[in-house]
């Protein structure tokens, strides 16, 4: 697309009016050599401090900023969704706007990028945050690193630079937006990483508490399942239904081969768990295979993750 900026930085944020002014002159001198090339989008997801009314005053001096406000409060993954499809830069570039990341290693990033990498995403070794949170996102990463093969130190950094064919291949929602460098490799990007600075918040509250935990949990089952099993779900639900089923079977043998021998089953609690397992088993096999009809279905309506055709 002609005119199309080089850099598009994507900025989400709730309640953050006391950063914003430091945060835009920071991204300006940064990004100085990329004058006429580059844009500042801020995504306002609903927030009730002023935050929007401070982006417009910044707005009016500034025509490469671009506003979005959502009405209310959606989460970040819808926040940067809302972002990436208006941004037409052929790099990407996603930081917080609590001050803690530092947009002055922008121009690392993009050196990262540069060689060959499509998604570079921030590592916070150093952090200044509470040690709980550190201890929570340490055991976070380190089992979705290990469940998801991707090496990474730190998926849960906002500080990311992306080619543009990553962006426009990834949906987002939920708190999916924690997972991108498994999503995008899952759809055969290359995944980099660098060390970042992280700053101690300055303004305002964090917005992430305890509920976090049993929703990234979710999330995580929610990944696993659509980079490892949606082309084959069978493999997930068969597996599970054959051990259910196999214990249940166990069990009701076991119990036949006693009433083969004079004791009686009827009304006995194992005869019972038994049974329903022998039955979780079958449905559970049998939610694979209708799931592997509907996957064969829509498998030739799919466009495959194609790079180039040469013809």
């Amino acid at each position: 697309m002609e005119g199309r900026p080089k850099i598009s930085v994507v900025v989400p944020l709730y309640n953050e009016a006391e950063s914003l002014p430091e945060l835009y002159d920071s991204l300006v001198t940064t990004l100085r050599p990329y004058d006429d090339r580059c844009e500042l989008i801020y995504v306002d997801d609903g927030s009730t401090d002023g935050s929007f009314e401070t982006l417009k005053e910044l707005r009016e001096g500034d025509k490469r900023v671009k506003l979005i406000h959502l009405r209310s409060n959606q989460g970040k993954a819808v926040a940067l969704a809302a972002g990436f499809r208006e941004a037409r830069g052929e790099i990407i570039v996603t930081l917080d706007a609590d001050l803690q990341d530092d947009p002055r290693e922008i121009p690392r990033f993009l050196q990262k990028l540069e060689e060959g990498y499509d998604l570079v995403s921030g590592w916070k070794a150093t952090r200044h945050d509470p040690s709980s949170r550190r201890l929570l996102s340490a055991v976070f990463n380190r089992v979705t690193s290990r469940l998801t093969a991707v090496k990474l130190h730190d998926f849960n950094c906002g500080f990311k630079a992306y080619r543009r064919p990553v962006i426009q291949e990834l949906k987002l929602y939920g708190e999916l937006h924690r997972f991108i460098p498994a999503l995008a490799s899952w759809r055969g990007f290359k995944i980099g990483e660098i060390k970042v600075s992280h700053h101690p918040r300055r303004h305002g509250v964090s917005k992430y508490g305890a509920e976090r935990i049993p929703r990234g949990f979710f999330d995580l089952l929610t990944v696993l399942m659509l980079t490892r099993y949606t082309t084959r779900p069978l493999h997930l639900f068969g597996v599970f239904g054959v051990i259910v089923g196999l214990i249940g079977f166990g069990i009701v043998t076991y119990l036949s081969i006693g009433w083969l021998f004079g004791q009686w089953i009827a009304g006995r609690p194992i005869f019972i768990l038994g049974a329903l397992m022998v039955i979780a088993g079958i449905q559970l096999v049998s939610f694979g295979l209708l799931a592997e009809m509907i996957v064969y279905g829509s498998s030739r309506e799919s466009d495959p993750p194609v790079d180039v055709v040469l013809k």
